[in-house]
């Protein structure tokens, strides 16, 4: 593909007038009806744009070009409906396409002589409105001044922004061509998708409609107050049973992740050991800043806050004697509270640090925060929403989004819940939310001045929010202060006391991926003065340019960086690779992560995996590692240069690829 790429640049480069008359055409096209909408001109006039800082083509060429094409093209779909007037709308092939000329004739009556140039920079319409123009009247010097005017900008506006990105492709060197070719297919895949997605939609929504048909026809026909009630809710005549639906989907999709949750924690699957990986994750990058930050987040959703915000909307709701919806609303957040509360005191899940919290709130599943406040702010965001008129609607539902999710993320970040708790309490409230939204919207909304309740809303947020993080900061920077681990004291280390240490690497997921094969004890420091001597050298930096590196198939592999690998949340700390004798076709990649374990003598210990990289340039569209399944020989190199033991794992799996054996080493 590098190649098929080289020789189109070279022929364009001996044939410039060809790809000038291109882009003519191309410009040309996308003002004629139908031939604008199908041919992709826009796009091969910006990939031509993109050559231009190559010498390709040249610049003032391309823009003469594509301006020219521009404005004969508008002029020939004006010709054809000042000379046919509305006799060519019933010709083939524009009798097929209804709905696209009457968008676009709309569009003309709504802009004017303005239509013109906006519609040039409006895909769909745009090969359409030229041809109204003309059909409807539009004078002939009034058109061309507008026609040029509006080519003179589109050109440009196309062609010089793929200029400088064509100009930025260069800085990157080698790796421009490879990250070229990859654009290229990451766009046209996205566009396939894009189309497929489309499709499904459209041929999803008439089966769902007759599945919701038929729900409610099965519905019809029971004589229950249960079938009254979904007859009632999926009744088309209603003017929201859109929204049901969709609720019912949530629902459903929302009951079903929280069971799954809850099974996992139950039964301690992956996910428990992934809860753990991720809080120590986020431990590792707590700072001061940030934690006063997200202390302050989490403040706004305590339970005084909860209970201020309450009491607000539940008085503002009476004012306006809206009554079933302040029922509504005290049923909501209280049962989304208590039903909380219930689950916690049932699973009697620890928190990951236990002296947090007392009492009932020193359970963990799932997060009282995330539970009550998504149901709160959600419910509320509905309600001030549903008043709003709808260029409004989508910041309020924006605004309320925003601070749920950075409630429950304070609470991840803080420590004060595992994941799964988080997560959890995000469906259960979900759950509970919609399905009191179901019953609530089952009769006509009741008038609860919407615009005055949002700005009650936020004042009694900012009050409220504000005198708790005021009162009780102080104190929270201590309860949530990170806390200092202390190192477990191995005993006998070399002759038992290594197989306490994990065997196997845990990835975020919770997922064990390679044996963990080596164990150091000492300084990191003194390892790396010891490999280095043995030929190791430490991993290239992350950065910019050393990660356009792998864009190059014909990068050095001492360049290039290392994947980073989390074990248990953490990071390595140290990364050392090895590279094969020439030519460089593979690497060994020694990675060590700390550990919660030290020797008496408070020598920390450290685990690690060594393993073999294999680089590939597959189509020569950059460079890849496969990483070797053979874990022994890796070892074994390793072992030559540091000199130590080889125990055997007792409950380690022995196979072809690992034969159960640890380096364990410490500086002589």
């Amino acid at each position: 593909m590098e190649s098929l790429i080289s020789s189109v640049t070279d022929w364009l480069s001996a044939h410039s007038l060809i790809a000038y008359l291109a882009v003519f055409l191309l410009a040309f096209s996308e003002s004629i009806p139908l031939i604008g909408v199908v041919v992709p001109g826009t796009a091969v006039i910006l990939a031509l744009g993109a050559l231009v800082p190559s010498g390709v083509v040249k610049l003032w060429p391309l823009l003469i070009s594509a301006t020219a094409g521009a404005i004969v093209g508008d002029g020939l779909s004006f010709w054809l409906g000042h000379r046919y007037h509305r006799a060519i709308l019933g010709r083939w092939p524009l009798n097929r396409y209804p709905e696209l000329i009457e968008r676009s004739e709309a569009f003309f009556k709504k802009h004017g002589d303005k239509s013109v140039f906006i519609a040039r920079f409006v895909p769909g319409v745009r090969a359409f409105v030229p041809l109204l123009a003309g059909m409807l009247g539009l004078p002939v010097w009034r058109f061309y001044a507008v026609n040029v005017a509006s080519a003179l900008v589109w050109a440009p506006a196309h062609i010089l922004p793929a200029v400088l990105f064509g100009a930025s492709f260069r800085a990157l060197g080698k790796a421009a061509k490879p990250v070229a070719i990859l654009l290229v297919i990451v766009i046209a895949t996205g566009w396939v998708v894009w189309r497929l997605v489309g499709w499904a939609v459209r041929r999803a929504v008439p089966l769902l409609g007759a599945a919701i048909a038929h729900v409610r026809s099965w519905a019809e026909g029971r004589d229950s107050r249960f079938g009254r009630v979904v007859a009632s809710l999926l009744d088309p005549e209603r003017s929201e049973a859109r929204i049901v639906a969709l609720m019912l989907a949530a629902l459903a999709g929302a009951a079903t992740v929280f069971l799954g949750i809850l099974e996992d924690v139950a039964n301690s699957e992956p996910l428990v050991v992934a809860d753990r990986a991720i809080y120590t994750a986020l431990q590792d990058l707590r700072s001061p800043v940030t934690d006063t930050l997200m202390i302050g987040i989490t403040e706004l959703g305590d339970t005084k806050v909860v209970v201020a915000m309450t009491a607000i909307v539940f008085l503002w709701l009476a004012w306006e004697r809206a009554w079933r919806t302040a029922a509504f609303w005290l049923v909501a957040v209280a049962g989304a509270s208590a039903l909380n509360t219930v689950i916690k005191v049932t699973l009697h899940r620890a928190r990951p640090d236990e002296l947090l919290y007392s009492g009932w709130s020193a359970f963990s599943f799932p997060s009282g925060h995330s539970t009550t406040n998504l149901v709160l702010y959600g419910f509320l965001t509905f309600l001030i929403a549903r008043g709003l008129r709808p260029a409004l609607q989508v910041p309020v539902a924006l605004g309320g989004a925003t601070l749920i999710v950075l409630i429950a993320f304070s609470r991840l970040y803080l420590g004060a819940h595992w994941f799964s708790d988080v997560v959890g309490g995000a469906a259960f409230g979900s759950a509970w939310l919609m399905l009191l939204g179901l019953f609530y919207l089952r009769r006509p909304a009741e008038r609860i001045g919407s615009p005055s309740l949002l700005v009650a809303a936020c004042a009694g947020l900012i009050l409220a929010g504000g005198a708790n993080i005021f009162q009780s900061h102080a104190v929270d920077v201590q309860r949530y202060a990170v806390r200092e681990v202390k190192p477990e004291i191995v005993a006998d280390w070399e002759a038992t006391g290594w197989q306490t240490l994990p065997i196997w690497r845990v990835d975020l997921t919770g997922e064990e991926e390679e044996p963990l094969t080596v164990q150091w004890a000492g300084s990191l420091g003194a390892l790396q003065a010891i490999l280095q001597q043995q030929g190791w050298k430490s991993a290239a930096d992350w950065s910019l340019t050393s990660a356009a590196i792998w864009l190059n198939s014909s990068s050095d592999a001492a360049a290039l960086p290392v994947i980073p690998l989390f074990d248990s949340g953490r990071l390595p700390a140290l990364t050392l690779v090895r590279l094969s004798e020439a030519p460089v076709t593979s690497r060994l990649v020694l990675r060590l992560w700390a550990t919660d374990k030290e020797l008496a003598d408070a020598t920390p210990l450290w685990t690690g995996s060594v393993v073999e990289e294999r680089l590939l340039h597959p189509l020569s569209l950059g460079t890849f590692v496969s990483t070797q399944p053979d874990l022994n020989a890796p070892r074994q190199a390793l072992v030559q240069a540091l000199g130590g033991s080889l125990p055997l794992r007792a409950d380690a799996p022995i196979d072809a690829e690992w034969d159960g054996r640890v380096l364990l080493a410490r500086p002589q």
